[in-house]
C-alpha cells in the first residue's frame, strides 16, 4: 500500500494486477486500484476534481483530468472516509501512476492533495537487481 498526508486529508492506494482482463500477447494489462480518502482534520472537505499520470515502462505519458472521482463529489466531514475502486489498462506489463485530487473547504478555497505515486507491477514484468 501506499500512502501520503497533505493538508490533513491521507490518501492511501492499494494497486493489484487483473491477469484474467490482461492479455499480455496482445501487449494489454489491466490494473485496479483501490483508494481510501480520509479527513483526518478539523475542517469539513469537498473533493472536486482528479488529475492522475500515467507512465508506462517505456515512458509514454497520459494524463486524465475529471470531475469527482468514479461519477462522484464526496463531502468528507472530520474523522470521514471516502473509498472506491478504479482502474487503468497499460500497454507494457508495468508503469506508474501519481496524481492530485482538487478539495475545496467551506468558504470556496481550493487546494490539491497529492496521490502518492504508485508502481503497477504484473508478473509479465522481469525482475532486474540493481
Amino acid at each position: 500500500m501506499y500512502s501520503e498526508i497533505t493538508r490533513d486529508i491521507r490518501v492511501t492506494v492499494k494497486p493489484f494486477y487483473l491477469e484474467d482482463q490482461s492479455s499480455p500477447a496482445e501487449n494489454h494489462y489491466v490494473w485496479a486500484y483501490h483508494v481510501k480518502i480520509e479527513n483526518v482534520g478539523a475542517e469539513k472537505v469537498q473533493l472536486r476534481n482528479r488529475h492522475w499520470r500515467i507512465t508506462d515502462a517505456l515512458g509514454r505519458m497520459q494524463e486524465v483530468r475529471g470531475p469527482g472521482v468514479v461519477g462522484e463529489q464526496p463531502i468528507l466531514e472530520p474523522g470521514q472516509s471516502f473509498e472506491y475502486t478504479s482502474g487503468t489498462p497499460l500497454p507494457t506489463p508495468s508503469g506508474i501512476m501519481v496524481g492530485t485530487y482538487q478539495m475545496e473547504w467551506p468558504g470556496g478555497a481550493l487546494f490539491d492533495v497529492r496521490i502518492p505515486a504508485f508502481s503497477l507491477d504484473s508478473p509479465h514484468q522481469p525482475v532486474r537487481l540493481n
